[in-house]
């Protein structure tokens, strides 16, 4: 009976972090160069009795977070790691999300794993004066442990051009959410928010690449108050749409050669 009060005792002194681990987020677990192993940590946060006396709703917040192994490669895999590292994905350690009381729950979507290619996204939420929400998104080459850009992945001569497509998609949301907010109370929240908003060549960096195709994501920004109206910010091609654009010999070109 000591023995196992004992361990209760360690067990909840443990910086009031509660932590497990769960199944893998893909079926593959075998050490491999084309994808990782990715293991699910969750981690509740409890906040101080004297913080829950005034914010009852948010005592706790739940953190679940990547570890990532798998790579043959030592190097490489540290590499990665690093890029994943907990405090880089939105600044904030685990003992500054306790001491702020803001965050409710920290999470992420792997979103490919496969092909020498990682694209995973983080979602953070919270409340301060107002609910929000914030993410981050990250697709990592796994041949060299490294963050993709527009560059590595794109015709140079070819990005203007790019860039230009997608923002015709995102002016084409523009318009749709301009006619959907026809009445005149609507109408007067809609003026001007759009005018500044525009994909240009800077956006490119953020894409996700899935099996069909590439999703470039665009985050207009809106505040609070008119965040209803802003666009999705999603505007997906196929790999054959986008054959033109892709460099044959860069990570891409596995899709469309």
């Amino acid at each position: 009976m000591q023995k196992l009060t004992f361990v209760l005792l360690a067990v909840l002194s443990f910086n009031n972090f509660n932590i497990t681990s769960a199944p893998t987020d893909n079926a593959k677990t075998q050490p491999a160069n084309d994808h990782v192993i990715i293991q699910r940590r969750r981690i509740v946060i409890v906040r101080s009795r004297e913080f829950a006396k005034q914010f009852p709703g948010r005592k706790r917040a739940v953190i679940t977070y990547p570890l990532v192994s798998g790579l043959n490669n030592p190097a490489l895999l540290r590499r990665v790691r690093s890029l994943l590292d907990f405090k880089k994905i939105f600044d904030y350690s685990l003992k500054e999300y306790r001491e702020d009381g803001w965050l409710s729950d920290f999470s992420y979507i792997v979103n490919y794993n496969r092909n020498h290619l990682l694209d995973i996204t983080f979602t953070q939420s919270g409340m301060a004066a107002y609910p929000d929400e914030q993410s981050k998104h990250l697709i990592i080459n796994l041949r060299q442990g490294r963050i993709l850009k527009a560059a590595d992945v794109f015709n140079s001569n070819k990005l203007d051009s790019l860039a230009a497509m997608v923002d015709l998609e995102l002016q084409r949301e523009i318009t749709r959410i301009v006619k959907e907010n026809k009445d005149p109370v609507e109408k007067d929240a809609v003026d001007g928010v759009f005018d500044d908003l525009k994909f240009e060549g800077t956006n490119l960096d953020e894409f996700s690449v899935g099996p069909k195709g590439i999703t470039f994501l665009y985050d207009a920004g809106f505040p609070h108050v008119i965040k209803a109206l802003e666009p999705e910010g999603r505007y997906f091609f196929s790999y054959s749409n986008l054959k033109p654009y892709i460099k044959r010999e860069g990570p891409l070109g596995q899709f469309v050669n």
